[in-house]
């Protein structure tokens, strides 16, 4: 592919997640990176350029539209995009790029699409050589590279891999995107007019390889409890159904490192105390309530008058002052061997942190020497160490022992 013209191609940069794409880009790379932004309204692409004070060149195109996404793949190495709901407007990009062995990355949380996408689509890209890597924000980079982190400090300690790894969401600044809910949104219809698609989902191994869909995991548990390694009170956490089938998926496409027991669970600390235990199952009734009560179209519909929009955000003060960290706990049951992680993130999740962790796997997808060949990857089974050193240097976060 060096025969292209653009290093990477940013698709939806006019949207808010978009524009803060372009903005770390721009302020991180310079003219060191040899890039371009697309979008369907160039008035409204002029309008980044101008804000972000450069020269980057713009390109006016639908992503809906097969033959230009065909043509817009043809110019790049790499493609990253915001543009979602990916299940309703993904498709035609992905193909396009595993067609071309363009690589690609985007911000989805859509099991239901991803597990799409694995399925038309990864034959197609392991032969052109594409390789398609899904949710490059917060879902699910925290969760899946604070896995692999954490499984080396255990080999470099105890010369083993963790046969069992407990996430829990700590302190925590910031709000869930527009484009998230919209998602969410999606997904609950689509649930509702396919039984296929409620069965995926209810399924804690459906990202993984046909025939490798089973595992010791059932379903996250929706009650408070309290965890005896964290000595706290824990909630369900929001994004956990998502992050625990990506990391599973990691596990398998390594070729079961960590072995076919493997055991995976994320949840949100809440506190020591009784405050902490009501917090908890606060938490766990909305989290049982709430997709039951958004299950009937009539109530999503009123819901989305009131929920953020997608390309609305907080304002730049909020997403500095936004923040979040997340701890493992591996432990090896022969043995009881045990290390503990922290990953942190100086920016709100969902605007802020997100923008720049895309950026980087974006620029690592474009300049890394990765060893993957072509094929549908998670962050960690694509680029791995090369991230996880990229998100440190560039995008405020911290990978470490505590």
């Amino acid at each position: 592919m060096n025969d292209r013209e653009f290093d990477l191609i940013l698709l939806g940069a006019t949207g808010f997640t978009g524009s803060l794409v372009a903005r770390h880009l721009h302020d991180t790379y310079g003219d060191t990176l040899n890039w371009a932004m697309a979008g369907r309204n160039l008035a409204k692409l002029q309008h980044v350029q101008s804000e972000l004070n450069c020269s980057v060149p713009l390109i006016e195109t639908d992503s809906a539209d097969a033959m230009a996404m065909n043509a817009l793949v043809a110019r790049t190495k790499v493609v990253c995009t915001t543009v979602g709901p990916y299940a309703l407007y993904g498709t035609p990009l992905v193909a396009a790029c595993a067609a071309a062995g363009t690589h690609y990355c985007d911000l989805t949380g859509e099991v239901q699409w991803m597990a799409q996408t694995i399925n038309h689509f990864e034959q197609l890209a392991q032969e052109s050589g594409a390789r398609i890597v899904h949710t490059c924000g917060f879902d699910s980079i925290p969760s899946d590279l604070g896995v692999l982190y954490t499984q080396q400090r255990m080999q470099a300690h105890h010369q083993c891999y963790a046969d069992t790894i407990k996430a829990r969401v700590g302190r925590f600044s910031g709000s869930a995107s527009g484009g998230t809910i919209a998602s969410m949104m999606v997904m609950m219809e689509q649930m509702g007019k396919d039984a296929g698609i409620a069965e995926l989902m209810a399924n804690p191994y459906s990202l993984n390889p046909q025939g490798e869909q089973s595992g010791p995991d059932g379903l996250d548990e929706n009650q408070a409890i309290y965890d005896t390694d964290f000595e706290q009170w824990t909630s369900p956490f929001v994004m956990a159904a998502v992050n625990a089938r990506v990391v599973r998926r990691s596990n398998a496409l390594q070729g079961f490192p960590y072995g076919r027991q493997f055991s995976y669970d994320e949840r949100q600390l809440t506190g020591v105390d009784k405050a902490g235990q009501r917090k908890a199952k606060n938490i766990a009734f909305g989290s049982r309530v709430g997709p039951a009560v958004m299950s009937f179209g009539p109530i999503r519909k009123l819901a989305s008058r009131f929920l953020p929009k997608p390309g609305e955000g907080p304002s730049p003060e909020a997403q500095l002052n936004g923040h979040f960290e997340l701890f493992f706990h591996a432990a090896s049951t022969a043995g009881s061997r045990t290390v503990r992680t922290r990953v942190s993130g100086d920016r709100d999740p969902g605007y802020g942190a997100t923008s720049r962790m895309l950026g980087e796997a974006a620029v690592c997808l474009a300049q890394d020497d990765l060893k993957c060949p072509g094929g549908i990857y998670t962050p960690a089974t694509a680029m791995g160490e090369n991230l996880i050193k990229r998100l440190q240097r560039n995008a405020g976060m911290t990978f470490e022992e505590v």
